[in-house]
């Protein structure tokens, strides 16, 4: 990756979550082979497996993205909704993957559907970007102040849900909430 360059992979079938995990990690480093082996390991007595889609095409589900943070030495620690995002130490967060819901389309045509869609935030060269795989390109949330309006938003909606991408040292000693936030 050059300095000034993002990595940004796109949506394809339903491996969003093998995206949010590369994109948040800034490399590619999971693919759908690696996630269907991390699937396996999960449940493997299991004929039809509960961390995936039956049809092969991924839809992989929180278990996956966790074993597959724990394979790079990092964590996922869930947020609390009911925590505000200024309680965030943000010095202590290497990224974010949302899962938000998203509309369903076929082609050109938008279906009333809404599914879940796993994302990544992570900050690149002093900015935040969304790294959303149904997105043309990474893009420029800005800074701090802007990435913390960016996920009220995004938690904002009732079923979305927000993993932080932390190393394990920080997940055990619980240092990305900040230490003087009123709701801790």
């Amino acid at each position: 990756m050059n300095d000034g360059e993002v990595f940004h992979e796109k949506q394809r079938l339903e491996l969003c979550a093998i995206h949010a995990l590369n994109n948040v990690l800034q490399e590619r480093v999971f693919t759908k082979e690696t996630a269907d082996d991390i699937c396996k390991r999960l449940a493997p007595q299991c004929v039809v497996n509960p961390h995936r889609s039956v049809l092969g095409t991924g839809n992989y589900d929180v278990n996956v993205i966790m074993a597959a943070l724990q394979s790079r030495d990092l964590a996922a620690v869930w947020w609390d909704k009911r925590r505000t995002v200024q309680s965030l130490c943000m010095s202590k967060v290497q990224g974010f993957i949302l899962n938000v819901p998203s509309r369903v389309s076929l082609g050109i045509v938008s279906l009333p559907l809404r599914r879940r869609h796993w994302l990544a935030v992570r900050q690149v060269n002093g900015q935040y970007y969304n790294l959303d795989s149904k997105l043309k390109g990474p893009a420029c949330i800005g800074g701090e102040a802007e990435l913390r309006a960016f996920l009220s938003e995004q938690l904002s909606q009732e079923v979305a849900e927000m993993l932080l991408v932390v190393r394990r040292d920080v997940e055990e000693d619980g240092s990305w909430l900040n230490p003087d936030s009123p709701n801790n």
